[in-house]
């Protein structure tokens, strides 16, 4: 009697165990991976490295597409090693900001790609910027070529046009659509989802997805439950504001990711970043 008496208590035991356990996962707010960061080095980091990983550990951030003008920030991301965060390095094709509003037509700007590939690490090109048929130069196309023979990921802060001549450059480039258009009509969206399934939007910045009361609006709801493989989260730190802001911008997208299926909102949360780059972990 007294056996079985001490059994159930440990079962009992267990059991409280595992239902605590449930409820802490329950009660933790849903990791996420930014997949738009910039650890901007000109003229000089908003914060020092311990700095950022403090934040991004302070707010579930497990892991970061992590880009920066010049690529110096990136390189002091990958150095800080630090445990529990997942860095995913792109080659960011600037030296200053400047360099947006010429890159592709820059042919130092392309040698600047080569030798940062040289690093052995990059899993991408990007964050870069295209407008209409600006995508349509040399140097573009060997860009977008270059990153497909190496099995790299393009990261285009470009419109529709610009991401149709991106395809058209290579069938086989594989494009993380920062902003996804911005404020791009969804149908419009959709569409093209639906003709390049090599094509993800990144939500940063993006308008369109909730209302004023900050619920989920029909449209993109329905984008989200059609293609929740299709989407990945971002901060876009550019400027100080976005760092100040950071814990916010998290919540921001915790707030409507609530108010999808769980699986849909893991997918998107951070699902989506590593099934892209789990090849390279």
């Amino acid at each position: 009697m007294r056996v079985l008496l001490k059994h159930a208590a440990i079962v009992a035991a267990v059991t409280l165990s595992i239902v605590a356990a449930n409820r802490a996962c329950a009660d933790e707010p849903i990791e996420i991976f930014d997949a738009h960061l910039h650890y901007n080095w000109e003229p000089k980091p908003y914060y020092q490295p311990d700095e950022v990983l403090a934040l991004f550990k302070k707010h579930r951030v497990t892991g970061i597409l992590a880009t920066s003008r010049p690529n110096t920030g990136t390189h002091a991301l990958m150095d800080a090693k630090a445990e529990g965060l997942w860095v995913v390095p792109f080659i960011r094709p600037y030296r200053i900001r400047a360099d947006i509003g010429s890159w592709f037509n820059d042919p130092v700007i392309f040698d600047l790609v080569r030798d940062e590939f040289k690093r052995g690490y990059y899993r991408g090109i990007g964050e870069f910027h295209l407008s209409g048929k600006a995508a349509d130069t040399e140097m573009v196309k060997k860009t977008v070529d270059f990153a497909v023979a190496n099995n790299l990921y393009l990261h285009a802060h470009a419109d529709d046009e610009a991401v149709e001549i991106l395809m058209r450059h290579n069938p086989r480039a594989r494009i993380i659509w920062a902003h996804t258009g911005f404020g791009l009509a969804s149908d419009r969206v959709a569409a093209m989802l639906t003709k390049y399934p090599k094509l993800w939007g990144e939500l940063s910045y993006r308008s369109g997805i909730v209302d004023g009361a900050g619920k989920l609006t029909p449209e993109w709801r329905a984008l989200f439950e059609r293609y929740p493989d299709r989407f990945l989260l971002g901060s876009d730190t550019w400027v100080p504001e976005r760092w100040a802001s950071y814990g916010e911008i998290m919540a921001g997208y915790r707030a409507w990711l609530a108010q999808l299926p769980p699986a849909a909102a893991k997918q998107i949360a951070h699902g989506n970043a590593r099934a892209l780059f789990a090849d390279g972990q």
